[in-house]
């Protein structure tokens, strides 16, 4: 496989993590707010060629993905009462 295949995958993959750890927010505010993050900067830095630039990119996503988890978990201890419109 070439290094573009395994970063494509790598991209890809953080991406599906993301999104699926977003949306494990039990706040309705949070999880609208995670998801729509994650899309908006990954369409941001779709563009991305240089390979120091995409890697630091990819770093930042790992980071995230971890505070979302933490967070996540966090927020399972803390729950509050669901707002109106997820009823």
């Amino acid at each position: 496989m070439s290094a573009t295949h395994q970063s494509r995958r790598l991209v890809l993959s953080l991406y599906k993590d993301l999104l699926r750890e977003g949306s494990k927010f039990s706040a309705y505010n949070f999880r609208m707010y995670a998801l729509r993050r994650t899309r908006d900067a990954f369409k941001e830095n779709k563009s991305i060629t240089d390979g120091t630039l995409l890697q630091k990119s990819i770093l930042e996503a790992k980071e995230n993905l971890e505070i979302i988890r933490r967070q996540v978990i966090i927020g399972h201890l803390y729950q509050a009462d669901k707002l109106i419109i997820e009823k």
